[in-house]
C-alpha cells in the first residue's frame, strides 16, 4: 500500500524531509493516528525507529498487515493513553489527525511533554476555510447528521462512484472532522500549547472538489499542477496545511 495522489506524496516528501533535516539518522519518531501506516513505512524506509499509533484497530491491522520493516512496529493505542508513555522521541508526527479530536490541545499537550526539547512536531490538517472542506467535507457531513432522505441518495450516488467512506490514509470507521482550522488558530493552537510554528506550506487547491475532482482523480498531470498551483497560492486559499512545529 501506498501513495498514489500526488497531494498524498507531496505531504510525505515534505514531512520526510523536514524530519530528516532535523534529526539524527537514527532517531526515534512517534506517528500518532498513523491510521494505516503509510507515513510511519516512508520515515522507517529512510532509517529511523518508527512507532506508530492510531486508536482505530482496523487500521493498525493494515498497516501491520502491510509493514516489512523491522525498525517500524504498530500499536493500537487511544490518544488518552499516550500519557503513560515513557520514551521521549526526536519527532512525533500528527498528520490529518488533529481535525478528527473533540480535544485536539489535549493531544498537543501529551506530544509536547513527549517530545524532545530539540525534536520537531509535524502536523498536517485541512484548511477548514479551504475549498474541500467549505463545499465538500461541511456539506456532506451537515447532510450526514441530517441522515435525511437526501443524504441517503448521496450516499447511493457515492457507493456507485465507488467511494467507499475510508481513504488510503485511514480505515478507521469514524473520520469525521470536529476541527475547522485556519493558519491563524492553528498558529494560535501552537503558542496555547508550548510550539512555534518554524514552517508553513500549502497542500492543493481543487483537486479534492467535485465535479473538478473527477478530472483529478484520473489524471496525475492535474493533480501536479494543482499542487504547484497552490504553493503560488495565499494560504487561505489552500485545501491544506503543512507545518513544522518547535518547542519554544
Amino acid at each position: 500500500m501506498v501513495y498514489e495522489r500526488i497531494a498524498d506524496k507531496k505531504r510525505l516528501a515534505f514531512i520526510v524531509t523536514a524530519v530528516k533535516a532535523a534529526i539524527p539518522p537514527s532517531g526515534t519518531i512517534l506517528d500518532i493516528g498513523c491510521g494505516n501506516g503509510i507515513i510511519s513505512r516512508g520515515l522507517g524506509a529512510q532509517g529511523f525507529t518508527v512507532t506508530g499509533v492510531d486508536a482505530s484497530d482496523k487500521a493498525i491491522a493494515i498497516a501491520q498487515q502491510h509493514n516489512m520493516l523491522s525498525n517500524v512496529r504498530f500499536n493500537v493505542v487511544p490518544a488518552e493513553a499516550l500519557a503513560a508513555d515513557p520514551h521521549r522521541y526526536d519527532a512525533i508526527i500528527c498528520s490529518e489527525t488533529l481535525e478528527h479530536l473533540d480535544d485536539p490541545g489535549y493531544l498537543l499537550s501529551v506530544a509536547h511533554a513527549l517530545l524532545k526539547d530539540n525534536g520537531i512536531l509535524i502536523v498536517t490538517v485541512p484548511n477548514g476555510q479551504g475549498p474541500r472542506e467549505l463545499l465538500v467535507t461541511r456539506p456532506i457531513q451537515y447532510l450526514q447528521q441530517k441522515n435525511n432522505l437526501l443524504w441517503k441518495l448521496v450516499q447511493r450516488i457515492k457507493q456507485w462512484m465507488g467511494y467507499s467512506g475510508t481513504t488510503i490514509q485511514s480505515a478507521a470507521d469514524d473520520l469525521l472532522h470536529r476541527q475547522f482550522f485556519t493558519k491563524r488558530s492553528l498558529e494560535r493552537l501552537a503558542d496555547d500549547h508550548g510550539f512555534r510554528i518554524v514552517s508553513f506550506r500549502n497542500a492543493n487547491f481543487l483537486e479534492q472538489v467535485f465535479p473538478f475532482s473527477l478530472i483529478a482523480k484520473r489524471s496525475l498531470l492535474v493533480q501536479k499542477a494543482d499542487c504547484a498551483l497552490a504553493d503560488l497560492l495565499p494560504h487561505a486559499f489552500s485545501s491544506g496545511f503543512m507545518c513544522a512545529w518547535r518547542k519554544k
